[in-house]
């Protein structure tokens, strides 16, 4: 006989059955095992269960009684995915028992195996089985993760208990089977099996026939499906086109300085007969990203030639006929798609930037008519847009990765815009950190989009969980994205329904269920998969319905846009901001890298900002929160509310931009993006009764700063005599342990480091968080500016020098003002995140990290006193995201060695004696009494650190920082720089370039200009 259960997943009972082998030799066939039920299937979810969509805090009111299920009767929703431990107070803090009842006419004459396989697991419990109201086992549950999401749809730790059941438990006829969590929480169920197999089922997502059953179903009429085939280098997911920055010809992540491998094909598979067409095949070049037409009989796609260096936009007919070029020149376009008017939106590195914390180009949305001309810029972005695609309403959905002052790994995910540029704006998850969400399209017949939730900053080619998203709650609601695939490792989605996925697969490509269950339809070849050769973007090649057509907003004839702001006291994390409190907003510009070499700020800040940005100026605010004002077209602008005073009140961390022409609004500050303003009506605002204001400068200032010429000469006026090195009447010498005079470290100057670390000023960082509470970011909540209205010791400054401190801390709190300081001026900088030009093989280096070891070390063992032993020596701290209470700041190689004076280095100050011109800090560290080090600076050890400082100054001088005489920008950047057509091609890179004036050139080349 056989039992099946209600939701039909292989519950059978097989009838064992064994035949005798005639030849002596050979060994007994085995046993098949004999299955009693099963609930779920062994693929390491409990997706296919009940409560999946409500998910756990909403058990006590679904099951209300407790849960019973009827093998051949009950429904998939009668088994809950979770069951939870009486420690769960969200389902009564009690323990629950789950009851499966079955029927067995026959008793196989083998030992039963009840095996519980688990997906998850919070809190081990405690599980006790009873089999017809008798107990028969218990056990402690395997731990889980750890991670107690509770979600269905998360990877979790998948664990299994077997119970051999007593002899007789279960009898001909009707039984149940209790299953009773205690002395623990819950537990996520993968499958529940009774039969006479001891071990458990392999875990698999792997079904047949699935195809079979889609072709008769969401993919009916579909007979191809199109896809490419290339080669990875396992970098980052945006980087594959282009070249790495350094000019020596040589990788050190590599061979080759270049982003991508040679070869390359587009092909076509029939999904019938599993036929694989070629349809462009270049051993030396690459081919990318294909979307096919509207009649699907044409697709444009991304091709590089081989023995070229570039990416260009190509059309070529489904029969592999008709091939033509649409663009061309000395950039990368890929990722195109056709948009409802006919013309194509595609990504380009047109942008002429680099990304921010990388040393790889930046490519963004661009547009074009479908011959590749008349091509357009439509993003300002100074990260990557990736893979546009038309959404049913004729929207553009696509990729924004960017970080104002905030994390640069944690946000890059979706966006909205119309075709033409206008209407930027966030469609889902800015506000939540941690996920590369990329690859989105629309699902048909639906509201949701498909997407690959990348893991972390995104891995290789997009590789990530195909997701579902349901825009219903808006763009800040995780819940409402819905894991589909069990693993990470999939690409490149394509939903025919909300049950039915195309995907690629590292070598494979794969149609896969709303379960997450998979079918293999088309795998590379051995030798193919070891050469690292992946499919990609398979799209099926069909006609499709156009999206509906959206007009354009752009006025080409108009140099800027405006913006309107319905409330600005209306939005999220506002509270204790008075009505009337904000009188202007201060509008600001993010600005784009020429070149980048690293993954950190540095020097440009210490674990604070990646980029410049410039002061335009400001707007007013009117009495009743609005503001109406120009913004020039096609520029990254952001804002920060400004007080009475002129102090930051709330700070915008992401940016804006507006096309020619546009009007762009918003209704307040952060706000939800579910609902209208409060505002009764546009007619109402106070801001749009009059012409929109004209950003006002602000006299006097610089719109970009630099630490060493705009802030050090005000800290020279007030500070420095006691926050100094030498002694004066006022105070000092390092009066309350700080230094701000300008004298260099090994990357930043002492002072601009020990503003940082000590707090001096509130910027950012380089943290996953966004919408700080008011007055908690900027020149508002900055300790420098509280210390200077005379209560700190009478010190004063003049309405011109807190201006100066103030919009400095506005714009993110830079070091250099020039991007020509990166990967340049430093002793222990940074090249691909690995240390470069150290002085760990310096005999002057060696010499002195030798005394430190021998006078030093013994008392210098904490964190907190620990003493770098080279000029480059972090002592593990992270270049990139130091933590400001880490102890080992106090100690840091960027204060203790002075490369300007060094015989004023701490390291020498501190244990000379005061008689010989030091400190005489150092004490014994059980004691604490004073303990003389060096008494006079003719002691040879003395002389061996004096002379490991000199020989840093010595190399400073020679190789040069930005605020230095001579100072010449790495060579890289002067070959960008020709390569946008900022300098002459035969400027010589070893002259005297003024850097400042050749960026705001760079700057205003990208500028947007009505045509003539």
């Amino acid at each position: 006989m056989m039992v099946r259960s209600g939701i039909g997943l292989l519950c059978s009972w097989l009838l064992a059955a064994a035949s005798a082998v005639a030849a002596a030799d050979t060994k007994p066939a085995p046993v098949p095992g004999v299955t009693l039920f099963q609930i779920g299937e062994p693929d390491g979810s409990g997706a296919e269960f009940g409560l999946t969509k409500e998910k756990w805090p909403e058990y006590a009111k679904k099951y209300r009684k407790p849960v019973v299920f009827t093998v051949g009767k009950s429904k998939p929703a009668a088994w809950p995915y979770i069951h939870p431990g009486n420690h769960d107070s969200w389902a009564g803090g009690t323990a629950h028992t789950f009851t499966i009842n079955f029927r067995v006419e026959t008793l196989p004459d083998r030992p039963l195996f009840l095996i519980v396989g688990q997906a998850e697991a919070c809190t081990p419990a405690q599980m006790a089985v009873a089999v017809n109201g008798q107990p028969v086992a218990s056990r402690r549950v395997p731990a889980g993760s750890g991670s107690g999401s509770g979600d269905p749809f998360d990877h979790g730790k998948p664990g299994t208990m077997v119970f051999p059941l007593p002899a007789g438990a279960v009898r001909a006829g009707d039984n149940s089977i209790a299953l009773t969590l205690s002395d623990g929480s819950w537990i996520i169920y993968d499958y529940v099996r009774l039969g006479t197999d001891a071990q458990p089922p392999k875990i698999t997502t792997e079904v047949e026939g699935l195809l079979e059953k889609f072709l008769a179903g969401p993919m009916a009429g579909v007979e191809d499906v199109v896809f490419t085939v290339r080669k990875i280098i396992g970098e980052h997911w945006y980087a594959n086109f282009s070249y790495y920055a350094w000019d020596d010809g040589q990788s050190e992540l590599g061979d080759s300085r270049k982003l991508y491998r040679d070869g390359g094909r587009l092909c076509r598979l029939n999904l019938r007969t599993r036929k694989v067409t070629t349809l462009l095949d270049d051993p030396a070049g690459g081919v990318r990203d294909p979307q096919v037409h509207y009649d699907g009989k044409k697709m444009v796609f991304s091709y590089r030639k081989g023995g070229t260096d570039y990416y260009h936009l190509y059309e070529i007919n489904a029969d592999g006929s008709g091939l033509r070029q649409l663009t061309d020149g000395p950039w990368d376009d890929i990722e195109p798609t056709y948009v409802p008017d006919g013309g194509i939106v595609f990504v380009s590195s047109r942008a002429k930037r680099w990304v921010n914390c990388w040393l790889t180009k930046v490519a963004t949305l661009h547009r074009c008519d479908a011959n590749g001309g008349n091509i357009r810029a439509i993003s300002s972005n100074n990260e990557h847009d990736n893979t546009p695609w038309p959404l049913p309403d004729g929207r553009l959905l696509y990729t924004r990765w960017e970080y104002v002052d905030r994390s640069q790994v944690h946000y890059h995910h979706l966006w909205s815009a119309n075709p033409d540029g206008t209407g930027q704006t966030v469609y889902f998850g800015n506000l939540v950190p941690g996920i590369l969400m990329i690859d989105a399209k629309p699902v048909p017949g639906s509201e949701k989009i498909v997407a690959s939730f990348s893991p972390g900053h995104g891995r290789t080619e997009h590789e990530g969980r195909i997701t579902l998203v349901d825009p219903a709650a808006g763009p800040d609601e995780p819940a409402f994205a819905r894991p589909i695939s069990r693993a990470d490792n999939f690409r490149d989605p394509w939903a025919f329904s909300e049950d039915c996925f195309l995907a690629a697969r590292g070598s494979a490509l794969v149609v896969m269920d709303g379960l997450g269950h998979t079918q293999e339809i088309l795998t590379l070849t051995k030798e193919e998969t070891l050469d690292k050769c992946w499919v990609h973007e398979p799209r099926p090649l069909m006609p499709r319905p156009r999206e509906e057509r959206i007009p354009s907003r752009v006025a080409a004839d108009q140099p800027a846009g405006r913006m309107v702001l319905a409330n600005v006291y209306d939005g999220r994390n506002m509270e204790g901001v008075k009505p009337g409190e904000i009188k202007k907003l201060l509008v600001l510009e993010s600005l784009p890298k020429p070149i980048n070499y690293t993954g950190g700020m540095d020097p440009l800040t210490y674990g604070g900002s990646f980029t410049l940005e410039r002061v335009l100026g400001t707007v007013p605010v009117e009495p009743d929160g609005s503001a109406h004002f120009e913004v020039p077209a096609l520029r990254s602008v952001f804002f920060v509310a400004l007080d009475k005073d002129d102090l930051s009140v709330k700070r915008m961390q992401s940016f804006s931009t507006v096309q020619p022409g546009e009007t762009l609004s918003c209704v307040g500050c952060h706000e939800h993006r579910t609902r209208a303003p409060l505002t009764a009506s546009a007619s109402t605002l106070a801001a749009l009764r009059r012409p929109p204001s004209r950003i006002e400068p602000v006299a006097g200032v610089p719109d970009i700063y630099d630490f060493p010429r705009d802030i050090q000469p005000v800290l020279d006026a007030l500070c420095v005599k006691c926050h100094g090195y030498e002694k004066a009447a006022e105070g000092g010498p390092r009066a309350a342990k700080l230094i701000l005079s300008g004298d260099r470290g090994p990357m930043f100057s002492h002072s601009y480091y020990t503003m940082t670390v000590a707090g001096l000023f509130s910027d950012g960082r380089n943290q996953p968080v966004s919408n700080y509470a008011p007055r908690t970011l900027g020149s508002g909540a900055s300790k420098i500016l509280t210390m200077l209205d005379g209560s700190h010791h009478g010190v004063k400054a003049s309405d011109h020098q807190k201006t100066l401190l103030r919009l400095w801390i506005e714009t993110g709190a830079p070091y250099p003002g020039t991007y020509a300081a990166l990967g340049s001026g430093m002793v222990g900088g940074y090249q691909a995140n690995k240390l470069i030009n150290v002085d760990t093989d310096w005999p002057t280096t060696q010499a002195g990290a030798e005394v430190m070891d021998r006078r030093c070390m013994a008392c210098h063992k904490e964190l907190s006193r620990l003493l770098p032993r080279s000029l480059s020596d972090e002592r593990g701290l992270s270049f990139w995201k130091p933590e400001m209470n880490d102890p080992r700041l106090k100690t840091s190689r960027h204060i203790v060695f002075n490369l300007t004076r060094p015989e004023k280095s701490v390291v020498l100050l501190a244990p000379l004696a005061e008689a010989a011109g030091g400190w005489g800090l150092c004490r014994d560290p059980k004691t604490g009494q004073p303990v003389t080090v060096f008494t006079d600076t003719n002691e040879p050890d003395y002389r061996k650190l004096l002379a490991m400082c000199a020989a840093g100054k010595e190399s400073l001088d020679k190789i040069k920082r930005f605020d230095m005489p001579g100072f010449q920008p790495r060579i890289e950047w002067v070959r960008e720089m020709k390569r946008y057509g900022v300098l002459a091609a035969n400027v010589n890179p070893a002259g005297p370039l003024d850097v400042y004036a050749i960026e705001r050139d760079y700057w205003k080349s990208l500028w947007w200009l009505p045509p003539r």
